[in-house]
């Protein structure tokens, strides 16, 4: 089977980390791309699992010499993509799974023509808003910051053409199964 690099986005509360991770399971060949980032680490990360934790000095000389094939400032920290790992499993053939923003999918789209996009919507507004709520991680302010931000990140990603699919997350394992499919067609 041909190596495939799929890009799953969605906003926050849109369930694509859940999505992303069943997806991975299912493929056996799957592997999920590490990102690196200048976030301070908390107790429950695992280094090269979760993340690669880097100061903001390595991040910027990752940059500079082009070895990130994406990233972004997201609430006053960097995420990045880096490309050699991308670069070495898809040679090998492998499903490479980048769960990243929608702009952060438009750079890698301009670097990786063969890329194939899933962005994961929320069934609607309001339940996006009752998603964030139910997470119980953050004050209302901050969730509204989220809110406002998921909605102009869902808009953009229509409006974008970097996505190939958009998969409602109504129902998670109809949702999973949606996704699943369309990356074993892509495959061939």
């Amino acid at each position: 089977m041909s190596g495939l690099l799929l890009v799953i986005s969605g906003p926050s509360g849109a369930g694509k980390t859940t999505i992303a991770r069943e997806v991975e399971k299912a493929f056996e060949d799957a592997v999920f791309s590490v990102s690196v980032t200048t976030r301070a680490r908390t107790v429950k990360d695992r280094e090269g699992v979760d993340y690669r934790f880097v100061s903001e000095d390595e991040f910027d000389r990752m940059v500079g010499e082009g070895e990130l094939l994406e990233w972004a400032g997201v609430f006053e920290r960097r995420y990045g993509t880096p490309r050699g790992p991308v670069e070495d499993a898809l040679a090998r053939g492998k499903l490479v799974i980048l769960e990243i923003d929608v702009r952060g999918a438009g750079q890698v789209k301009e670097k990786m023509a063969g890329m194939y996009g899933v962005f994961v919507l929320p069934p609607s507004e309001e339940e996006l808003l009752r998603r964030l709520r139910d997470r119980q991680r953050e004050d209302e302010q901050t969730i509204q910051k989220r809110f406002r931000e998921a909605t102009r990140e869902i808009e953009e990603a229509k409006a974008g053409g970097v996505y190939d699919a958009f998969v409602v997350n109504d129902d998670l394992e109809r949702a999973v199964a949606e996704t699943v499919g369309l990356v074993r067609l892509r495959r061939g």
